[in-house]
């Protein structure tokens, strides 16, 4: 098998060899992610009591920053008016007692809570 030459133009850092043409490999600089710190710890911890058609949360936040609290009821009977609390701002170390109520009985009760 007789040997065959090529010549390449216009490609600066291009080898030939055996008939392929092979692109010499690229420099990589190793990248790294950005800096972010760690998000800071927060949310009011709260207990939430049921009794009869009666809810009552008990929150405190244990975190430095201030935590917007509102209990919501969901009551079970489909006449029985929905019922949210007035929302609360608690802050560092503080505590919130939320009670609402429905005519007859509750369906689901949860806390919201929004970073102020």
């Amino acid at each position: 098998m007789p040997w065959r030459s090529a010549t390449v133009l216009g490609v600066p850092g291009a080898l030939l060899a055996l008939g392929t043409l092979v692109w010499p490999a690229a420099p990589t600089a190793a990248v790294s992610e950005p800096y972010r710190p760690e998000p800071r710890p927060f949310g009011a911890a709260c207990s939430v009591y049921v009794e009869g058609s009666r809810a009552t949360a008990h929150c405190h936040n244990p975190y430095l920053d201030t935590d917007r609290v509102q209990l919501h009821v969901e009551c079970a009977r489909w006449w029985d008016v929905d019922a949210d609390s007035a929302p609360v701002n608690i802050g560092p170390t503080g505590r919130a007692t939320l009670t609402e109520r429905c005519w007859k009985e509750i369906g689901s009760v949860w806390v919201s809570h929004l970073r102020r």
